[in-house]
């Protein structure tokens, strides 16, 4: 770390008894302004850059939370696209639940350098000690420094709040831990009056401690601008000339964590790495609060593209993306840059025909080696049969997973959608046929391709009844096995679950221990189970030999006659040796009406 001390100037504290609001910039009543005086700053690229991740913080922030199983998978991502040289240099994660400290450990078990795991907390003193009990090296704080904030929110001043900055601080320092003061709302503050000020202090405790003490330069709501003479507090390229060259705050201890309100959020970021901030903070798929923070895979290609180097891993991106498509169930954009289904696919007639002839013509680079996503062009009259069938076997899922063989220009169907293609064109169509258009006449000409819409009900039924039955094998009512206790938890779990016909636990030599049903009157529809065996039933057998949980295929209940599933999970003692099996009739009918109401994971925390 090279301190610049001696270059600095010097930025006493601006007291103000009113709070300064901008209003030339910031009316409120009207779209924000943006103002310019032509003052320019020169670039001033670090000679090291590098990524910084939220997306188990703010990218938690936007969406249904991720399962501590999914964060450490998307951890061992990150890890893997980081490469040798540890591009993503770190993630920052919340630490305050028992769920969020699960999936801390988790990924701290993976024992990766790259990217360090780091937290985030408020200025608080009971804040830091769960940082010290975690055993984290760094930690970001939480550092307001707008008088939006400091006036408005925290009914403050700008002395006491800088004090009470100061102070967490100092106490980071003398616990050996870097601080990452999270200079939140720094695009409409007073740089000079109040930001630089602060940051000069900082500056000074982290020459005195010998300890790095980093700057996040938030830009909480994208009021960030890069415009050539924008004025201050917008101007990203200002903002960072002030912190780097006026000041001389060292450009690896600063770092840009920007949001997306006004479409800017990638070139804000990219443009404070080259006036000077080494960090670009980011967040996979640009999820993050409101609008979402820069786009980590955004930000992989642009560093590539100033630094020219060449030895990340870019395949892996495909690889997360396909990842939160499959398990995370995330809608990405079919046309979204780098990881939509079709960002690489041209539509354009005139477009398609010089793809055919060099597809280096309309390919932005080559996205089969560099992500593993060859390029595809949408279906026009110059397609042909065998065109046709190519684009079938790109795009038609149960194709590409292999469920269902490729199609050839032979086979039953592809005349028919050849011979309605034509006749489009032959009425003057100039534009490519679109996607959904190809598909339903696949539908109507190849329906063995797809799978009907019951299926597909089929399996996100399954889906559901798997996170419902999942969250209650996790609770600790059911290591006692004590039908006292299991049979109060589960009952208020029934009362909850609408979808649930009958739950029961069975231990290992096949007897019901806990048995508990949902309708009233059907005691003793049930009542024979409760001295039978199960060792012979499949979901028994396979939850034992294989230690997985179970999911059955639809049918009907011989007791009720209502269409069910049933879904199995092991309950294990502390060592892992499976002591009893939990089985879950679930109604049919029911979970159809928690189909696109249910995101993986939501239920875990309202368990009791």
């Amino acid at each position: 770390m090279e301190l610049i001390g001696s270059e600095k100037r010097s930025f006493p504290l601006v007291r103000r008894d009113l709070p300064e609001l901008y209003r030339d910039q910031f009316p409120y009543t009207a779209v924000p302004r943006i103002r310019f005086d032509g003052v320019d700053v020169p670039i001033n690229l670090p000679k090291e850059i590098w990524i910084t991740d939220t997306t188990f913080r703010d990218g938690q922030q936007s969406r249904p939370p991720y399962t501590p199983k999914q964060i450490a998978h998307i951890y061992s991502l990150l890890h893997k696209l980081s490469g040798e040289k540890g591009l993503i240099r770190q993630t920052e994660f919340f630490i305050y639940s028992e769920r969020d400290r699960e999936a801390l450990g988790l990924c701290q078990a993976q024992g990766y350098r790259f990217p360090e795991i780091t937290s985030w907390i408020r200025a608080d003193k009971k804040d830091f000690q769960l940082v010290t009990s975690l055993g984290l090296k760094e930690t970001g704080i939480l550092t307001s420094v707008s008088d939006y904030h400091i006036f408005l929110k925290l009914k403050s001043d700008r002395a006491k709040m800088a004090d009470a900055y100061l102070g967490i601080v100092k106490e980071c320092l003398a616990e050996g831990i870097i601080p990452r003061c999270h200079f939140e709302d720094v695009t409409r503050a007073d740089v000079y009056g109040f930001c630089l000020p602060l940051a000069e202090k900082l500056l000074d405790l982290s020459q005195e401690a010998k300890v790095p003490v980093k700057i996040r330069l938030c830009d909480t709501m994208g009021y960030g601008v890069t415009y050539p003479g924008a004025v201050l507090p917008r101007s990203v390229p200002r903002l960072v000339h002030a912190f780097h060259s006026e000041l001389g705050y060292p450009s690896e201890l600063l770092e840009w964590h920007g949001h997306n309100d006004f479409h800017k959020v990638h070139i804000n970021a990219a443009s404070a790495w080259l006036y000077g901030c080494a960090s670009n903070n980011t967040s996979i798929l640009g999820y993050g609060e409101r609008t979402g923070n820069p786009p980590l895979e955004a930000a992989v290609i642009e560093y590539m593209s100033l630094t020219g180097d060449d030895s990340i891993d870019t395949t892996v991106i495909s690889e997360i993306a396909d990842y939160f498509r499959s398990e995370i169930r995330a809608d990405i954009p079919e046309n979204y840059p780098f990881t939509g289904e079709n960002f690489n696919t041209t539509r354009a007639g005139i477009h398609a025909d010089g793809i055919l002839k060099n597809p280096e013509i309309y390919n932005i680079f080559d996205t089969e080696t560099l992500l593993g996503r060859p390029i595809r062009t949408m279906v026009t009259d110059k397609s042909g049969l065998a065109g046709i069938a190519r684009w079938l076997n790109e795009n038609v899922s149960l194709i590409k997973s292999g469920k269902c063989e490729k199609v050839t220009k032979r086979s039953p169907g592809i005349r028919h959608i050849a011979l309605w293609v034509s006749t489009q064109y032959t009425h003057g169509r100039t534009t490519a046929i679109s996607y959904d258009e190809l598909m339903a006449q696949a539908r109507r000409y190849l329906p063995g391709l797809f799978e009907s819409e019951l299926d597909k009900a089929k399996e996100e039924a399954k889906r559901i009844a798997m996170v419902i039955a999942e969250d209650v094998t996790h609770a600790p009512e059911l290591e006692t096995l004590d039908p006292a206790v299991m049979d109060g938890y589960l009952g208020k779990i029934v009362k909850r679950e609408g979808s649930i016909q009958l739950l029961a636990v069975t231990n290992t030599d096949g007897f019901r221990i806990s048995q508990i049903y949902s309708k009233h009157g059907e005691k003793s529809l049930f009542r024979n189970l409760l001295t039978k065996n199960f060792q012979e039933k499949e979901w028994f057998r396979q939850v034992l030999e294989t230690g997985k949980p179970y999911i059955s295929h639809l049918f009907f209940s011989l007791y009720t006659n209502r269409l069910i599933l049933t879904a199995a999970f092991p309950i294990r003692d502390e060592k892992g040796n499976i002591r009893a099996v939990i089985d879950i009739d679930f109604m049919f009918e029911e979970l159809m009406k928690l189909i696109n109401k249910l995101p993986e994971g939501i239920v875990q925390d309202d368990a009791r």
